[in-house]
């Protein structure tokens, strides 16, 4: 097997995803062997263009720091993930760094399954608190304790299609989307989408399948935009406010009974039809960028529509967290931090797959403003829409899909906004009245 081809800033910037054998198998990938280097073990689920550019930026610190070998091991996406990190750090036997979801923080058992991130040692490293999002910064604690260091956000975001766009006048002079603030100019913008492709729905998006989380998504971002919230700070309660539910859930249900959107799309056909130009427009996470530009794709991307306030968006962010260790070694520990800066600090290369920087300074970098489309939604990092801190959310929960279950007729029209509302609070209330499986007081 030939190994990975140098890698640079130009070389990523450029787009360049070349298939790497290694990285697409999920085998550990050794950057370097030798008694005099330190070794850190790196865990994380990242696959396609994601695992690519991540096994690029490895390389790259090998190249830049001979010193540090690491070790990078690729697993399965989601609760096999989850799992095996749990059984991993409760043992204390983990491995020295692992990639993380951040809505996940609060159900994996900070504590006991992760270790606290040492400030000092971190700023060692170059990196300061007030370089982070605000936001995600906060998120990334709990009980004021810092558990993860923020890598990204990956939000919803607006693709549109630049040629349909065009013909139906939805352009501005500099080619760009032109912006849409509330309802009926949202609803405007996408009839005159469906007008110039003869009737068909102009927007696609998950909203149909066994476990679809895709209307969750969209209700995620809909609904804080009016300031509306899900559970009280400390997870007790159920806040939902029902008036700015509905009148999300109404603009969900409108989308579908109008033919705006195709409510019978699953994830899958979603991301078909607008990348066979079937749609106008796609309601998704930033990640199909790569997929979109490889299949030649005429689309561009901006921020998901302003409709009822504010520009929020639903997001979850990538994260670094270290897996309990009994004993970690003080040398490991300051090369794994040294790792974390350089992968933090190189963030506009990860950003080639979509994903937005939590690192503030790298979002200012003539690279990354130059890096389109994916730029373009940079402003969204501080006005993310997370995941209430609690046991049940985060990616791939059960909390997304409750929900995604509940509001998936809506979109259909078999049943009421009401009707939806009150099943995603059935499902809340009986995921809160579930055992959490990494109670507090077994936190040491």
């Amino acid at each position: 097997m030939h190994g990975p081809p140098d890698i640079t800033r130009r070389h990523l910037l450029g787009g360049s995803l070349a298939l790497l054998g290694a990285a697409a198998t999920g085998c550990a990938i050794p950057v370097g062997l030798g008694s005099s280097q330190t070794r850190v073990q790196y865990w994380h689920f990242l696959g396609a263009s994601d695992g690519i550019i991540m096994n690029q930026m490895v390389q790259a610190f090998a190249k830049d720091t001979p010193d540090v070998f690491v070790e990078e091991n690729v697993l399965a996406w989601g609760e096999p993930y989850y799992t095996k990190i749990a059984m991993a750090g409760s043992g204390g036997r983990s491995p020295d760094l692992a990639t993380f979801h951040l809505a996940r923080l609060a159900g994996i058992g900070a504590g006991a399954i992760l270790d606290p991130i040492d400030v000092k040692l971190l700023e060692e490293a170059g990196l300061r608190a007030a370089d982070f999002s605000p936001p995600i910064w906060e998120r990334a604690h709990l009980d004021g304790v810092l558990y993860a260091i923020p890598f990204d956000a990956h939000p919803m975001v607006q693709y549109y299609n630049t040629d349909i766009c065009g013909k139906a006048g939805l352009l501005g002079p500099d080619g760009k989307l032109l912006p849409t603030k509330g309802v009926d100019e949202l609803v405007a913008q996408l009839t005159k989408a469906k007008e110039v492709m003869g009737g068909k729905p102009p927007l696609a998006f998950d909203a149909l399948g066994l476990g679809t989380v895709g209307p969750w998504r969209v209700w995620w971002s809909l609904y804080p935009q009016s300031g509306g919230t899900l559970l009280s700070d400390d997870g007790t309660k159920i806040t939902i406010d029902d008036a700015k539910a509905l009148e999300a859930l109404r603009l969900m249900q409108r989308l579908g009974q109008e033919g705006l959107c195709d409510w019978r799309t699953d994830y899958g056909a979603s991301v078909a039809k607008f990348t066979n130009g079937e749609a106008a427009f796609l309601w998704n996470g930033d990640w199909e960028t790569t997929g979109l530009k490889e299949r030649k794709t005429p689309f561009s991307m901006t921020r998901f529509p302003a409709v009822f306030g504010t520009g929020s968006a639903q997001a979850d962010c990538h994260a670094f967290v270290l897996p309990h260790q009994r004993n970690r070694d003080p040398e490991v520990e300051r090369a794994t931090y040294r790792f974390i800066a350089y992968l933090v600090r190189n963030s506009a290369d990860w950003a080639v797959a979509g994903h937005v920087p939590a690192y503030l300074p790298a979002l200012e970098e003539p690279d990354y403003l130059a890096l389109q489309p994916q730029s373009e939604y940079r402003s969204v990092i501080t006005e993310v829409a997370l995941d209430p801190q609690v046991w049940f959310a985060g990616s791939a929960s059960r909390m997304w899909i409750e929900f995604g279950e509940a509001f998936s007729p809506v979109i259909g029209g078999t049943r009421t906004p009401e009707e939806g509302l009150a099943a995603a609070k059935a499902a809340l209330t009986r995921l809160m009245a579930a055992p959490n499986p990494f109670p507090a007081e077994e936190r040491p």
